[in-house]
């Protein structure tokens, strides 16, 4: 009889971070379950993956923007009979202005996504993971989780979320067989600086920063969540950068943050 092989179910998996760790986990003998909005550019990942790794790739388009999303696509996951055995909230986005004027919309799908849906999601999956003593959850947070960022505060709050969130999990889960692990990557070459309107910005434009490839990031939060580790921190300038507001008061490093994305738009 052959056994099944694990499934991965990978949110915001169209491109970027999201597309590269699905390869990662189809690489390693997953079958994955692919979702985002468009559902054209989960296909055309479904068809790579099936081709190059010899796996199941399942679409699922969802906006999880909608509250409705998270549980319907859990529902959606039992109808067909499919059991996730690793869980990837990589779903999220960002925005680079100043709360008082930044889209008030775009403002509460951010949150709705990058909260709202990470907790509904891990919600739904994690009870079937703690019976079977088997699963693993993989949050992408961000380098933003460990300071307030001016200029981009409700990114960095939601982000902010996510980590401690994950750490709290994780250790709840102590001995269940179950482990949670948050990635933290720092700038990456992705459309997320489309999104969130920031491509522009000299900060990343023109190298102020290091920027990793999505590639890159996502080999580092698969190796980490296989390994069961909390938290990851993707590249070492970025370990360094994380580690600062350790040792650095908060209003310096709001000051300090808040002065880089502030000349970045100059």
């Amino acid at each position: 009889m052959t056994t099944p092989r694990p499934l991965a179910l990978v949110t915001g998996a169209s491109s970027g971070i999201g597309a590269d760790l699905a390869r990662e986990y189809a690489r390693d003998g997953h079958d994955v379950v692919l979702v985002a909005r468009t559902e054209s550019a989960l296909a055309s990942l479904a068809d790579e993956i099936t081709r190059d790794f010899g796996v199941t790739a399942t679409v699922i388009p969802a906006d999880l923007s909608d509250p409705a999303a998270p549980r319907n696509l859990f529902d959606e996951m039992a109808a067909r009979g499919l059991t996730v055995d690793v869980l990837v909230n990589n779903a999220g986005f960002g925005d680079g202005k100043p709360f008082a004027a930044s889209d008030h919309a775009k403002t509460m799908g951010m949150i709705q996504v990058n909260i709202a849906a990470l907790t509904d999601l891990m919600h739904a999956f994690l009870p079937g993971m703690v019976e079977r003593r088997r699963g693993k959850v993989l949050n992408v947070a961000s380098t933003a989780a460990f300071q307030a960022g001016p200029g981009m505060s409700v990114y960095c709050a939601t982000k902010a979320y996510a980590l401690s969130l994950s750490e709290g999990v994780a250790e709840e889960l102590k001995g269940t067989g179950v482990t949670v692990t948050a990635l933290c990557p720092g700038p990456t070459r992705t459309n997320f600086m489309d999104v969130a309107d920031v491509a522009d910005n000299a900060l990343f434009s023109k190298g102020r920063v290091p920027v990793m490839t999505a590639a890159e990031v996502a080999r580092i939060g698969f190796r980490a969540a296989k390994a069961g580790q909390v938290v990851v921190v993707a590249g070492l300038l970025n370990q360094i950068g994380a580690f600062a507001p350790r040792i650095t008061p908060r209003s310096v490093m709001r000051k300090v943050t808040g002065r880089l994305l502030a000349s970045g738009r100059h």
